[in-house]
């Protein structure tokens, strides 16, 4: 039986198929799309998004809303999945997905991919959900490609937005490059926070085993120097301040790039724009539990320090680095 021949044993018209993706990512909303076929113009190829090349799902895409009885694509934020959990917000993407349905045709039966079905508000429409629909009805695989190709878009045009992060590459994913990316300049406002707060315990936890040789480097500079070393490593969901010094009355909020040679650059370029945001943010919380320090005067600064294969090590100390 293929996907057509699995939607029209129901013998029932318009059948709307519902799938979502972007349950997994650490970032960005929710989709779900909801779809009628017509059955008079079938769809070559129509299979479970994730079992299509991305080149193939784009062209799809076209067909599906070109030859479609009625479509709609929905989303929840990233906003509702914090509140509602990643499940109930799945559930409320997919019910936005059918209303928007209903605004242009009557739904026979709606198929839903999964154990769960959202709770409609129209009575009269009935659902039954299917596990592993997206790769036995029609109906639910276009609605599957809808929702996958209208979430790669947005997630596109958030790497925009955050071009620090590469969202265009993994899609808001737990891949390698993704954590990388979180582990140097914090979280974004699109980030799903409690996708992620396993991974921060789990590297909070390293990182009191291992401590970064140099930021210690940086720290004997300072004492040096005669500054005195108010906290280090103060990190919040959203970003981290390597340390934080006084000196002559004045808080020193700093950032430690570490380097094996010297590079091209100047230092202060290692911290992009959005680094430097969070690093403001972030202190500005700091001063808001330590109250004794909310009235000095706060310098932003960066501390380059160079570690050569030989072990000959070079600081720079920029101060105002941010100016």
């Amino acid at each position: 039986m293929d996907l057509y021949d699995f939607d029209k044993n129901y013998s029932i018209e318009n059948i709307c198929g519902v799938d979502e993706a972007g349950r997994g990512p650490l970032a960005g909303d929710i989709f779900a799309a909801a779809v009628i076929l017509d059955y008079k113009s079938p769809i070559f190829g129509v299979n479970d998004s994730k079992k299509i090349s991305k080149k193939k799902r784009e062209i799809l895409y076209d067909e599906i809303v070109e030859k479609s009885v009625a479509y709609s694509i929905a989303s929840a934020s990233v906003y509702e999945i914090e509140s509602l959990n990643i499940l109930n917000a799945t559930l409320l993407a997919m019910k936005r997905a059918v209303e928007g349905v209903l605004l242009k045709a009557k739904i026979g039966l709606v198929l839903v991919d999964g154990n769960r079905c959202p709770i409609l508000e129209n009575n009269d429409v009935h659902s039954k959900f299917i596990i592993n629909g997206d790769c036995m009805s029609a109906s639910i695989a276009s609605a599957s490609i809808l929702a996958k190709v209208s979430r790669d878009r947005y997630m596109v045009e958030n790497s925009r937005i955050y071009p620090e992060y590469f969202f265009e590459k993994h899609k808001g994913y737990g891949t390698k490059l993704h954590y990388k990316m979180i582990d140097e300049n914090g979280l974004c406002d699109i980030h799903r926070n409690s996708f992620l707060k396993k991974y921060f315990i789990k590297k909070e936890k390293h990182l009191d085993r291992a401590p970064n040789r140099g930021e210690d480097i940086a720290r004997k500079y300072l004492l040096r120097k005669e500054y005195s070393i108010i906290e280090t490593n103060f990190r919040v969901y959203y970003g981290e301040i390597d340390i934080i010094a006084i000196k002559d009355d004045i808080i020193y909020f700093i950032e430690v790039k570490q380097r094996k040679t010297l590079s091209l650059f100047r230092p202060y370029e290692a911290v992009n724009t959005s680094k430097k945001d969070k690093i403001i943010k972030t202190s500005l919380l700091f001063l808001s539990e330590n109250k004794e320090y909310a009235l000095k005067q706060s310098c932003f600064c960066i501390i380059e320090v160079y570690i050569s294969e030989d072990e000959k090590i070079k600081i720079n100390y920029i101060i105002d680095a941010f100016n």
